[in-house]
């Protein structure tokens, strides 16, 4: 096996050429041969050989939920205990934010206590940032939450924030656990990396299909849903994190006497405290996503304004509820990231009284006592007025119209430009390739690039989707995929460039990134469905903004960890600007750009799924539809294909960079 692969991966650069000009042949005339043969299967796979996977899944998640039984209990069982223990917080949390605590349903509830106050919600975030950075960091924390309720966005994002609340702290406990187990057992990493490969891959809308089936419409199944989403992230970086722990400090434990535990929890955790912070900030950014993503199953929230807006085409509402999701997202980013980076402060005298030692707690408790007290008698200190809220939906009703109005004929234009010029040729190309060529290029190039055994198992994947009846679908994946990372990159690599090489172009280009990597992939949509209305074009749009942070940040980290002897080298010999750029810098930065290609592929194919909202037709397509009917079959199929497409991307990508380290001598 190994000597065919040698065989058909051998040869000179030009390899690459010859390979993409018969693929590029065969597209062309793959139609008219389907027609002038009569022979479908040049086109698709055999339907008659097509594997019944969905089906067979299907049928196994019904007698899973219905029919099986471990011991005393039946699976349901299991599922109803695990809906009960995370409900019962939920709920707490959400009658603490927004709805008081009662007893009884309906009109015979009685209330017994009120939520805690609008505005000690907003000095308890205050005190929360100030304690983590400073004064502007306080300034900036509650203005934004103060925005949600002068804004009448307040009880949707209070049920957003409390499903953010119950499901961070399961996916920090969860992912730390299973990262120090796999800082103790190294068989154990190397089982569940395939399984983080799965879960971060899987495209998020194929989540809630399973989930859905298994736990019922609620937001019990959307916090399920986002704790699986959010938790991968968790477990890399802690095991990182306890990796990277100076071997000086855990021998300095263990000659005091550490025993493993001890070991672990004061010296390996405390330690890699600052790395397992950013850790807790993806899983905060990743729950915040997933769940306004979740809204299309129970979760309620501004997610779920959002999605009604965008049903009713009620562009103002949309665009409210979306500015909700972006200010609450910036302030959960910036003082979690704060956090990350705060420095061990002096532990305060025990010999002073509580309010001296904790003034911040004191005072965030006296302002929620207070408040709470208050607003049983004025309820404007429980939830601000609806009165004396501001209702901007009209305004950017009448502002969209004034820009579609206005603009309209330039809009058409450049969607028309892009359309005819790019997206249709490209779509045409893609769709054009015959699956049986399809699999054995997939499989030469990955045989190539990463070995024999790469290759077979990309040739095995894509087999797999075109097996399953989806090689079309994953085909319009690929195009719309392909064109939206070139895009990005085009953008996205000389914008990395000059930040790496420029102070304050890096200010202005980092603040511009954060920001695009704050808002929820969710928000994306609204924009450019109200601009360009739906269609691949807008869906291209949506994926090129959401992936282009990762092609900035690695293009210019790449740039600056250049050795600056190796530029000065190439001053003295005599280059100008453009040739130390062209010469010295682009070879040198190249690894770090083809891995800022890796994330830009991967955040453009999970953001693709959820452009199925604005009518592609490919494989997020095929996981929405599942997801509408509850087909968990169909639902686990597409999204393991797109899975799979995200794990070949990944690879050769990967093996790139690595053969790109290696000819420059980079580790």
């Amino acid at each position: 096996m190994s000597r065919l692969f040698k065989f058909l991966t051998s040869g000179p650069r030009l390899f690459w050429l010859p390979l993409f000009l018969v693929t590029w042949a065969l597209s062309t005339w793959s139609f008219a041969l389907y027609k002038a043969l009569d022979a479908r299967w040049i086109i698709r796979f055999p339907k008659q050989y097509e594997l019944p996977l969905d089906v067979w899944i299907s049928s196994a998640m019904s007698w899973l939920v219905e029919e099986a039984h471990f011991g005393f209990f039946s699976f349901r069982d299991l599922t109803r205990f695990i809906a009960a223990v995370i409900e019962l917080p939920y709920q707490m949390v959400r009658s603490l934010l927004i709805d008081g605590f009662s007893v009884g349903q309906g009109q015979q509830a009685i209330e017994i206590a009120p939520s805690i106050s609008w505005i000690a919600i907003i000095g308890t975030m205050a005190a929360l940032a100030y304690y983590a950075k400073n004064k502007a960091l306080a300034w900036l924390a509650a203005l934004c939450f103060a925005y949600l309720a002068i804004f009448g966005q307040w009880e949707s994002a209070m049920v957003t924030l409390a499903s953010v609340l119950i499901a961070v702290p399961i996916g920090v406990a969860g992912g730390l656990m299973l990262g120090i187990l796999s800082y103790r057992h190294p068989w154990f990493e190397r089982t569940l990396r395939p399984v983080l490969d799965l879960m971060q891959t899987v495209p998020v809308f194929a989540y809630l299909v399973p989930i859905l089936f298994l736990f019922g419409f609620g937001p019990v199944s959307a916090l399920v849903a986002t704790v699986i989403y959010a938790m991968p992230p968790m477990v890399r970086i802690s095991t990182v994190a306890l990796q990277t722990v100076p071997e000086e400090v855990i021998e300095a434990g263990r000659m005091v006497g550490c025993k493993p535990r001890q070991l672990m929890w004061k010296v390996l955790v405390p330690t890699a405290l600052p790395s397992l912070m950013v850790g807790v900030n993806q899983v905060i950014m990743l729950s915040l996503n997933m769940v306004i993503i979740a809204s299309m199953i129970g979760a309620g929230g501004l997610g779920y304004d959002v999605l009604t807006s965008l049903r009713r085409l009620d562009i103002g509402g949309g665009i409210e509820a979306g500015l909700a999701i972006v200010v609450m997202a910036i302030a959960l980013d910036r003082v979690s990231q704060a956090f990350a980076i705060r420095r061990v402060r002096p532990r305060p005298d025990p010999a002073h009284p509580f309010y001296l030692r904790y003034p911040l707690t004191s005072a965030a408790l006296g302002l929620t006592v207070v408040t709470t007290l208050l607003s049983l008698y004025v309820p404007a200190f429980r939830v601000l007025p609806e009165a004396v809220t501001i209702n901007t939906g009209s305004i950017w009703t009448t502002m969209m119209e004034w820009i579609n109005i206005t603009f309209f004929d330039t809009f058409e234009a450049i969607k028309t430009f892009f359309l005819t010029s790019l997206l249709l040729p490209v779509k045409r190309f893609f769709a054009g390739i015959p699956w049986i060529w399809g699999i054995l290029v997939v499989g030469i190039a990955a045989g190539r690039l990463g070995g024999w055994k790469l290759g077979l198992i990309s040739a095995l994947m894509t087999l797999f989707i075109a097996a399953n009846g989806l090689w079309a679908k994953a085909m319009i994946t690929v195009y719309l995929v392909s064109v939206s990372v070139l895009i990005a990159s085009v953008i996205g690599i000389p914008l990395g460039i000059w930040a790496g090489q420029s102070a304050r172009a890096n200010n202005v280009i980092g603040a511009l990134i954060d920001t695009l990597q704050t808002l929820p992939s969710f928000v994306y949509l609204i924009p450019v469905v109200m601009l360009f209305r739906v269609g691949d074009f807008s869906a291209m749009i949506a994926v090129v903004l959401y992936a282009l942070a990762p092609a900035v940040r690695y293009a210019a980290h790449g740039i600056r960890s250049i050795d600056s002897e190796l530029i000065e080298a190439g001053k003295v010999s005599g280059c100008t600007e453009r040739q130390l750029l062209l010469r010295i810098k682009l070879p040198l930065a190249a690894p770090s750009l083809l891995l800022g290609l890796n994330q830009t592929i991967m955040l453009a194919l999970s953001m693709l799924v959820i452009t199925a909202l604005v009518g592609t037709r490919d494989l997020g397509q095929e996981v929405y539809i599942a997801l509408t009917k509850a087909n968990t079959g169909q639902g686990i199929i597409a999204g393991l294909s797109v899975a799979f497409i995200a794990i070949i991307a990944d690879r050769i990508v990967t093996a790139l960079a690595r053969n790109s380290q290696e000819r420059l001598g980079i580790k």
